[in-house]
């Protein structure tokens, strides 16, 4: 089992940055991990992954604004975020496959303000 626990949320202006952690009480290392962002009345979507190899990907939609990365001496993912928009307001989730079940954590809320 593991615990993930995401930190690094607020309240920013438009085209400011932020960065949301996210630290897990068990091993990570090698696991694909991903980031999404579930906006209010939204669908939770994938906002990116890192992938065990170390490739990753971004949707579509953050390309090139948005960064994961990870530490695994911290056993923590890291998603920064650039040039921020209204639309990126959310709450941010980090999630992690174990042995075929889902973990969350509990989320951290990010608020882009015009």
């Amino acid at each position: 089992q593991v615990q993930l626990v995401e930190s690094g949320g607020g309240f920013v202006q438009i085209g400011e940055s932020l960065r949301v952690s996210c630290a897990a009480t068990g091993s990570i290392v090698n696991r694909r991990m991903d980031w999404y962002r579930q906006a209010a009345g939204q669908q939770r979507e994938l906002v990116a992954t890192m992938y065990s190899s170390g490739s990753t990907y971004y949707a579509d939609s953050v390309k090139g604004r948005f960064t994961i990365s990870r530490d695994n001496a911290k056993n923590t993912v890291y998603l920064q975020m650039n040039s921020l928009r209204p639309e990126d307001t959310a709450v941010y989730y980090c999630m992690v496959e174990l042995g075929g079940r889902d973990y969350w954590g509990q989320g951290a809320q990010v608020t882009v303000s015009s």
